[in-house]
């Protein structure tokens, strides 16, 4: 799992942990810890790729694209080309 998601459990569940009154501090420490164990087990099984796979994937799709924009003007001038040598 990323750090980042990590981070955010964590903070959710310090949130939720900081909101339980002082006297039921240690049972909150609990529900903490079994609230980021449940939250990290459920995320993990969700299909999901990270902000950073999302980036890549997003770069490699602006080079394709730029990439098939210029074979297909490169395409359209050869049949051009050969529609005025016929």
């Amino acid at each position: 799992m990323e750090y980042d998601q990590r981070k955010k459990i964590e903070e959710i569940a310090k949130q939720v942990t900081d909101a339980i009154p002082p006297s039921l501090k240690n049972l909150a420490n609990d529900f903490e810890d079994k609230t980021k164990t449940v939250l990290q087990r459920k995320l993990s099984q969700l299909d999901v790729v990270t902000r950073e796979e999302f980036d890549v994937q997003t770069q490699v799709l602006i080079k394709t694209r730029t990439k098939l924009a210029e074979l297909e003007a490169r395409l359209a001038e050869i049949e051009a080309n050969q529609g005025t040598v016929e």
